[in-house]
């Protein structure tokens, strides 16, 4: 297998655990909102929380960092990279506005409401909905 192959699987693989983790996040948010207003203890929740960002933390830095050298080691060209960089930022604003849920969450302070993390967590789907097409369709 080549070079560019090999750096493209393991970006692919970075990408893949990194949308893994959040997706998955704003979901415990929404355990913890709904089992902290029944009343049931939400301590493993905080602890759950604050394991996957940091996980997630750590394969986006191997994801950018993989991006970065297909960017620079192979070259790409054309107007759909500038889209894909762009949507590509706003998923890392997405992922830093996670952290400030997660800290809020272990200091015990008020997240939004359950209906709003669920809408909350359909935001990175259409993110990488327009990151894929870019990739895939490379439209201009």
């Amino acid at each position: 297998m080549n070079l560019y192959l090999s750096a493209r699987v393991l970006h692919l693989f970075f990408i893949i655990s990194w949308m893994a983790g959040i997706f998955y996040l704003p979901r415990i948010f929404v355990h913890y909102v709904e089992g902290s207003a029944a009343g049931e203890d939400v301590r493993r929740l905080k602890v759950m929380a604050r394991r996957l960002y940091h996980f997630t933390s750590m394969v986006a830095v191997f994801a950018l960092a993989s991006g970065v050298w297909l960017w620079t080691g192979f070259g790409f060209r054309g107007g759909w990279l500038h889209v894909k960089l762009a949507f590509v930022a706003l998923l890392i604003a997405y992922h830093i506005s996670m952290r400030v849920y997660m800290k809020r969450m272990q200091n015990g302070g008020r997240l939004p409401g359950a209906t709003a993390l669920r809408w909350y967590n359909e935001l990175p789907v259409l993110i990488l909905a327009v990151i894929l097409c870019m990739v895939v369709f490379k439209p201009f």
